[in-house]
């Protein structure tokens, strides 16, 4: 007899066993990776939503909180076709709902041919169909969150210093739902990193007399972020500007362009991409359901090969260089790791880096 139950907007009810207990809701999305569940699932981007594995077995090398990329769990539920028992525990401490036992191929399937979609889920002893029907009728849509910045970013303003060769880059990087991983690729270089509130003002920035502004990742529609494009358009030819994930949304937002919601975004480590300049490919790790409708002021210099979505935008005119992808890593590839060189080269006028003219 099932003890978990998943009401999908579609108005189908999926069975499953509940591993961890609990009701929930969000918007359900699908990750491809196979490794990395501790950092995708630390990782502020999929607040507010329901995460899917693709890879059947999620668990096969324990938890370990040296890979977590934030203080908590951050979707809302978690499902996949089985968990081990040592990540059904950690959920289950974190109160974090989570299902298995169900066939996750159909469900991936639905969310490629429908989109992401709502869903509520129940799981427990008590668990029932309506209940979960209850919390999908109550689920909103990612657009409407509208507070989900001040959900995931720092209340008070943070200081990480450089740990590695030293430098005189100071960075004021926005939180909008920063991974941990940014933070440590910009100190491990030698950088200050101030990490500020999403709703920062551009008096908390100069405080900390920054070399380059850097906006991060983070979950919802950027256009939701507000005081943060404010940021992007008061330093924009001011002051270097660096983003990643949201962050290339906002600053495109910012600087005259625009973005749309994704059918059902990209979410895995094996996403290609190719340099517009140089025509190499590298593979990246990738967690957004928005991309670039328009780049505005900046030049798209980085395209995905799977459907020619904007993976990086520059202007050397502006200095300004940001990233759909995830370039620190954490989990996939490293084959981006050169981006934070290249960040940091801004910040440094005796240092190459190659931007778009």
């Amino acid at each position: 007899m099932s003890d978990a139950y998943l009401a999908l907007e579609t108005g189908d009810v999926v069975e499953a066993r509940a591993r961890s207990p609990g009701a929930a809701q969000g918007e359900l999305v699908f990750t491809t990776a196979y490794t990395g569940y501790e950092e995708s699932l630390t990782d502020p981007s999929y607040e507010a939503q329901v995460l899917t594995f693709a890879y059947p077995l999620i668990g096969n090398y324990g938890v370990r909180e040296e890979r977590f990329e934030s203080d908590r769990v951050h979707p809302s539920a978690v499902v996949a076709r089985e968990l081990t028992d040592d990540v059904a525990e950690w959920l289950e401490s974190e109160g974090v709902p989570a299902v298995d036992h169900l066939d996750t191929r159909d469900l991936v399937l639905d969310i490629r041919e429908g989109g992401a979609m709502k869903v509520g889920i129940s799981a427990g002893p008590d668990a029932s169909p309506e209940e979960a029907k209850e919390q999908l009728d109550g689920c909103p849509h990612m657009s409407d969150i509208t507070d989900i910045g001040a959900q995931v970013s720092v209340d008070e303003p943070e200081f990480h210093p450089g740990t590695g060769q030293a430098t005189e880059a100071t960075i004021a990087l926005v939180d909008c739902g920063a991974k941990g991983s940014i933070v440590d690729s910009l100190t491990a270089r030698g950088a200050d990193v101030h990490v500020l509130p999403h709703d920062a003002t551009a008096e908390d920035v100069d405080a900390v007399s920054p070399d380059l502004l850097f906006v991060s990742n983070g979950p919802g529609d950027p256009e939701n972020f507000e005081a943060t494009q404010a940021l992007v358009e008061y330093y924009a030819g001011d002051l270097p500007i660096a983003g990643i994930c949201l962050g290339q949304q906002v600053v495109a937002n910012a600087l005259g362009g625009s973005t749309e919601k994704m059918e059902f975004g990209h979410r895995g480590v094996n996403q290609p991409v190719r340099d517009l300049r140089t025509d190499r490919v590298v593979m990246t790790t990738q967690n957004h359901g928005y991309t670039v409708a328009e780049p505005g002021d900046l030049e798209v210099t980085q395209i995905n090969v799977n459907d020619d979505t904007p993976e990086g935008l520059d202007s050397a005119e502006l200095d300004i260089i940001t990233r759909q992808y995830h370039p620190e890593a954490h989990p996939g590839p490293h084959d981006s790791l050169d981006f934070f060189d290249d960040v940091l080269g801004l910040c440094d006028p005796d240092q190459e880096v190659a931007l778009a003219d």
